[in-house]
């Protein structure tokens, strides 16, 4: 008998993993020049903040931090009593990955209202609560964030992040805002590596659609969930 299609479920081994990013309709992060990109207006955030809401934690690559020097916060006072009322702190933690922290300790991110955790060969002597050290795998790395009571995961990005999670087979649901604007340019959102996608991602049925919602300001938002056979 065929196996039918299941949908990945946070367990104690590792988190449910989001990919939320707003993107350009090429499919562009940032402009040719680059730079931190403020892709994404109002129903952009509304949407982006219902995903941290949603999420434990968030995850950023430490190039994203360099370029914002901040992480988003959950600004929606609905959102923030929603999570206390779950017994749950106002703002999911920051899980920052960097194999070379180098870090400022006078980047606004340093006196946001959240918990900041480090993924990184070594500790950094201040900023964070807490570190894990970087495991040789993404699997492995999530376990660790798993055992630490994070089931939901946020990944914020940068596109080398995103696209080592996807080549890892870690990326269970996908969200995406479409703003209508075109780019060019290098910067996609997955950005062309040595190391190739699984040929899973790539097969019918790999990846179902959860709706698509009209943002206003000629923004959409679609929504897809990886299927897994199991």
């Amino acid at each position: 008998m065929p196996r039918r299609p299941t949908s990945l479920r946070p367990t104690p081994t590792r988190p449910l993993v989001r990919l939320v990013l707003a993107i350009s309709l090429d499919g562009r992060l940032a402009p040719p020049e680059g730079g931190a990109a403020q892709l994404g207006g109002e129903g952009d955030r509304r949407a982006l903040e219902q995903a941290l809401a949603w999420g434990d934690a968030c995850l950023i690559g430490a190039g994203t931090l360099r370029a914002h020097q901040c992480t988003c916060l959950i600004r929606s006072p609905q959102l923030l009593e929603q999570r206390r009322s779950e017994g749950r702190a106002e703002q999911p933690a920051a899980v920052v990955v960097s194999r070379s922290p180098d870090f400022s300790s006078t980047w606004r991110f340093f006196n946001q209202p959240l918990q900041r955790w480090l993924l990184a060969p070594e500790p950094v002597d201040q900023g964070f609560d807490r570190w894990f050290p970087l495991a040789p795998t993404w699997p492995e790395r999530l376990q660790a964030l798993g055992a630490a009571g994070i089931q939901r995961l946020v990944l914020l990005g940068g596109a080398q992040l995103s696209a080592d999670l996807l080549q890892a087979d870690c990326v269970d649901a996908l969200q995406l805002t479409l703003v209508p604007q075109l780019l060019g340019g290098r910067f996609s959102w997955l950005p062309c590596t040595n190391a190739p996608l699984p040929a899973a991602l790539a097969q019918p049925g790999a990846w179902q659609s959860e709706g698509a919602e009209d943002l206003g300001d000629g923004e959409w938002l679609v929504r897809y969930r990886r299927i897994r056979s199991g």
